[in-house]
């Protein structure tokens, strides 16, 4: 795939649900017996300013922000949730989590190090995983992710590893598990070509599928591998944004349709436990693209609608949480340069994701212009001005687009770095600027960012505590605010089979894993 289409995308106004305050008063609660279905939403690097960014955007769609009386949030299903909490995310041995030491919380109500995955803190002894309790008790199991399957959050639910980096070790536990449905992004095996996954997951009775329509063929009774097709970097889904803004020819399936497949093919008389993870976000706020997180945060969004359409068939045997592993990027609605004004509208100029500018744009533009030309040519500032509604030439009669003589300056210094050819990102002053990115593409989404009122403290993730958004039988145990090993332990109680981890306290190892 080398180009993409140019139809610019428009949000569809998903209606809201109108039966949530009913259903609100109804499933504050915890009903008799417990849930018989469970899902089990994680967005990863996504806190509130993640969720609040996205209904922000979407309302400043429909009517600029400074327009007295206008909408100015336009709230996401899971924020009607009628049970809402707060979680605190720090690891065994560091404030700052990362998504091993954050989805072992989540997965297993127990502290681990940083990059361990489902183990103790030194990797001596294995964890239980409400996953896992949920196929002892019977019902069938399901895991989703936008980002590859063998990643740290949906490796935590099913696999035991001492690194998450043992790809070739997590995808074989996934292969030989007793679960039920996988979907979503690939192998990073199938990149390295090392792997045998799915040979072995195919004699261990799976049935691996690449496409929407063999996906839906699939009968419920059968073990499913669901991935796309075609997949991005890290072998992940593609961004929500670059998926709708896709040529027809490249039909990309979306986290809602292997949600809603998955509904399909697990639903059964024992009743189910489902994780999904919207795993991009988190991968867009490392890059600073804030309309990349926002659309995956929708996509998020999305996939929780369809376990609301099925909760809404069975209100009194359903359980759905929402929650985060951290926050990423420390994003903040407001910005010096805007002060107390927003202008998320703007956001809608951005066609692409940050991942689809630089391999499909950028990368093509270094490669036809050899040598480098000293500034930023009318090439170049014809492609800003399509991909990302920036003018620096005064070639729109707006204004809101115009570059000031400081963006200009900043655009170039971070051209020259993109073009020179030479490492980047290695001095601290680079560093600073552009994380591990590409200089003029994180530079253009900070722009842009800016622009709109939105500004960046880290390429990394921060320590802020998430949300714990939940509906359905059992709700009211997710009340109040509580540290991320309680959620596994209240889904564990919900389950009526609480989680008998022991931690070993005592253990901090000098586990290093570079976390993403």
């Amino acid at each position: 795939m080398k180009s993409y289409s140019k139809k610019f995308f428009k949000f569809s106004c998903l209606t809201s649900f109108a039966l949530l305050i009913l259903l609100g008063v109804t499933s504050t609660t915890s009903h008799a017996g417990t849930p018989k279905y469970i899902f089990y939403f994680i967005g990863d690097g996504m806190a509130n300013v993640q969720v609040h960014a996205a209904e922000a955007y979407l309302a400043a769609l429909q009517g600029k922000d400074e327009v007295a009386g206008s909408q100015k949030a336009k709230l996401l299903a899971m924020s009607h949730f009628p049970v809402q909490g707060l979680s605190t995310t720090f690891a065994n041995n560091r404030l700052i989590t990362g998504s091993a030491a954050a989805g072992t919380a989540l997965a297993c109500g127990m502290k681990t190090n940083i990059g361990v995955i489902s183990m103790n803190p030194d990797a001596t002894r294995s964890y239980t995983t409400v996953a896992e309790l949920a196929k002892a008790k019977g019902m069938k199991v399901g895991i989703v992710s936008s980002v590859s399957i063998d990643h740290a959050t949906p490796a935590v639910f099913y696999a035991h590893q001492p690194s998450r980096s043992n790809y070739h070790e997590i995808a074989m536990a996934l292969a030989n598990s007793d679960f039920d449905y996988f979907a979503g992004g690939g192998f990073h095996d199938d990149e390295t070509g090392t792997g045998n996954a799915i040979e072995t997951a195919q004699a261990n009775g799976f049935t691996y599928v690449k496409t929407r329509q063999a996906l839906a063929a699939v009968t419920p009774g059968n073990r499913v591998i669901a991935t796309d097709n075609f997949l991005m970097g890290g072998s992940a889904l593609a961004y929500e944004l670059d998926r709708v803004n896709a040529p027809e020819t490249l039909p990309l399936i979306s986290l809602a349709e292997f949600t809603s497949e998955g509904i399909r093919l697990l639903d059964n008389d024992n009743g189910f436990f489902m994780m999904v993870e919207g795993g991009k976000i988190d991968w867009a706020c490392h890059a600073n693209d804030a309309r990349a997180a926002i659309d995956d945060t929708i996509a998020f969004d999305n996939a929780i609608r369809e376990a609301l359409n099925f909760y809404m068939l069975h209100p009194d045997d359903t359980l759905i949480v929402v929650t985060a592993d951290h926050e990423c990027g420390g994003q903040t609605i407001g910005f010096a340069g805007t002060a107390y004004d927003t202008f998320f509208e703007v956001l809608a100029k951005q066609q692409y994701s940050y991942e689809v500018f630089d391999e499909y744009y950028v990368v093509p533009y270094k490669e036809n212009h050899n040598p480098a030309p000293a500034d930023i040519d009318a090439n170049m500032w014809a492609l800003i001005l399509e991909m990302f509604g920036l003018d620096g030439t005064g070639a729109t009669a707006d204004e809101w687009d115009d570059l000031t003589e400081y963006d200009k300056e900043r655009l170039e210094a971070a051209f020259d770095k993109t073009m020179s050819g030479e490492s980047v990102n290695l001095e601290e002053e680079d560093r600073l600027l552009y994380g591990s990115y590409e200089p003029l593409t994180v530079t253009l989404t900070h722009i842009l960012n800016q622009k709109a009122g939105i500004a960046w403290t880290s390429y990394s993730h921060t320590g802020v505590p998430v949300p714990v958004l939940t509906i359905g039988n059992s709700s009211t145990l997710f009340d109040g605010f509580y540290d991320n090993t309680d959620i596994a332990k209240k889904i564990a109680e919900a389950l009526g089979m609480p989680l008998l981890n022991v931690e070993n306290a005592s253990v901090v190892s000098s586990q290093s894993d570079t976390e993403i």
